[in-house]
C-alpha cells in the first residue's frame, strides 16, 4: 500500500520527480527517451527508475533489449490526482526536458524498437 510518506519520499529526488512527470505526460517511455529528456547517464536514470518501480509508482516491460516504463495502473486515485495536478501546474519546470524529448532523433514509436 502506498502511503503519502512513501510516495513523497520516492518523488523527493528531482530526477525521479521529472521522470515520473514525463511518464505521466507521455504514458510510457523507454529508458533511452528518459536518458535524452533528462540529459543524464543511462546507469543513473536506470537506478532512479528501479527505485520508482520498487516503491510501486512505475511498472516496466521489456521489448527486446529495451525497457519501457509506465505508471502503475493500480495506483490509488489520489496518487494519480497528485501527479496530474503537479504535471499541469509545472509545464515550465519540465520545458527543457519535454523539448529534448520532442527533438530526440530516432525516437521510438512506443511499441517499436527503441533508438
Amino acid at each position: 500500500m502506498l502511503t503519502p510518506a512513501a510516495v513523497f519520499k520516492c518523488l523527493s529526488d528531482e530526477t525521479r520527480a521529472r521522470a515520473t512527470l514525463l511518464i505521466t505526460r507521455e504514458g510510457e517511455l523507454c529508458v533511452c527517451e528518459l536518458v535524452c529528456a533528462l540529459d543524464d547517464s543511462q546507469p543513473k536514470i536506470s537506478r532512479h527508475l528501479a527505485q520508482l518501480r520498487s516503491c510501486g509508482l512505475l511498472l516496466d516491460r521489456r521489448q527486446g533489449q529495451w525497457v519501457y516504463y509506465r505508471l502503475n495502473p493500480e495506483l490509488p486515485a489520489w496518487v494519480r490526482e497528485v501527479l496530474d495536478t503537479t504535471l499541469a501546474a509545472n509545464t515550465e519546470w519540465l520545458e527543457s526536458n519535454t523539448h529534448r524529448l520532442s527533438a530526440m532523433e530516432g525516437r521510438p514509436l512506443n511499441t517499436t524498437m527503441c533508438c
